[in-house]
Formats: structure tokens, C-alpha cells, sequence
């Protein structure tokens, strides 16, 4: 299975941190290497947005339709309308990245 590209609206578990295990969706490639940003958003995953480095965060084959740098509100709108509202509610025991 080919490795989900990092895209604007593809939604992720991040692997690190306090967040560790939940969901949150790419808003905006800030570097297109390193860094991008990133949002739950907090009301729905609890995910703050935040910038995090792309090795923090594993892509999912789900993706939802935003523009770039959409707000919370835009995705959670989004999320309703793609009918993802419980998958991102799940919380995910973190897989390890084979980066």
C-alpha cells in the first residue's frame, strides 16, 4: 500500500507528544519539507493548532476538501460534510512511523 501523501486537508495521527494518538487535520505545508500546520480542531480532537515537524504526524488515507489555511470552523464544516465527525472523535494507540 503506497504511504499517503502529506497534502492540505489529509487527515493525520500525530505519534509525539501530549497529543500522542489523535487526530487532527493538515491546514497549511509551511516549509513543504519539514513543517506543517495542523488542527483538531481543539473542540472536536482536542488537537490545538499548532505547527508540528511532519515526523510527528502519520497520514491517513482520509483526506477532506478544505482550502489552505481554513479555519476551525471551515473544518469542522468539512469534517461534518465528509461524515468523519466520530472517526475523529477515536483516539488511536500511536504506531511508530517506519521513517
Amino acid at each position: 500500500m503506497a504511504v499517503p501523501a502529506i497534502d492540505i486537508g489529509r487527515i493525520c495521527v500525530k505519534i509525539y507528544g501530549r497529543e500522542a494518538g489523535r487526530k487532527c487535520v493538515i491546514v497549511d505545508i509551511i516549509d513543504g519539507k519539514n513543517f506543517v500546520l495542523i488542527t483538531g480542531p481543539k473542540s472536536l480532537t482536542g488537537v490545538k493548532r499548532r505547527r508540528v515537524n511532519i515526523k510527528h504526524i502519520v497520514p491517513l488515507d482520509k483526506k477532506i476538501d478544505i482550502s489552505k489555511g481554513a479555519s476551525d470552523e471551515e473544518v469542522l464544516k468539512a469534517i461534518a460534510a465528509a461524515g468523519l465527525t466520530d472517526y475523529m472523535k477515536e483516539v488511536v494507540k500511536p504506531k511508530l512511523s517506519p521513517i
